[in-house]
């Protein structure tokens, strides 16, 4: 498998992913939600809950929590956070498309304590390329990437709602 084949790693984390939920299918308050990180992690929060037949996905922005927030400023984009669910007591499965430094994870979970105290919070995540800077593994992971640290490891997605990865090298 070629590992930047975004499509064979959604699978493979698809796959991981469906026992959690068929487990905590019966809706209620017990049940497991997904909430995706605006974009890529949203995007895949999108097609996950479509393919694992929920009733629906949160969108984390994690924006105002960036420790970069100061040089990024906002998404334009990027609407406020979306949580059809209560953040309290429930077990949140949070999905994001590249996990590398940890740093955009860490704004997440910030965001989603803003909404109350989930019972946990599981990390899902298409693909890990290593470099952690801070404490962070994910418990679903569509597979591992070999990504020179002077690049992005960037997901799109096409009309027919396919993923796909390229590779940008960062400007010094």
């Amino acid at each position: 498998m070629n590992p930047l084949d975004a499509e064979a790693l959604y699978r493979a984390l698809l796959d991981r992913l469906r026992p959690v939920f068929a487990a905590g299918s019966a809706p209620g308050a017990d049940a497991p939600v997904l909430a995706g990180i605006f974009s890529g992690g949203a995007w895949l929060a999108e097609r996950l809950a479509a393919d694992l037949s929920l009733a629906g996905f949160g969108v984390v922005n994690v924006a105002l929590h960036r420790d970069d927030y100061a040089k990024k400023g906002l998404h334009t984009q990027a609407g406020p956070t979306a949580l059809p669910f209560d953040v309290k007591n429930r077990s949140i499965v949070l999905v994001d498309d590249v996990l590398y430094t940890g740093r955009t994870v860490r704004a997440a979970l910030n965001e989603l304590y803003d909404y109350g105290r989930p019972a946990s919070v599981e990390l899902a995540v298409l693909a890990d390329r290593g470099g952690r800077e801070l404490p962070v593994a994910a418990r679903y992971v569509g597979g591992e990437v070999d990504v020179p640290q002077d690049a992005n490891l960037v997901l799109s997605r096409n009309d027919a709602g396919r993923f796909a990865f390229h590779i940008e090298v960062r400007e010094h």
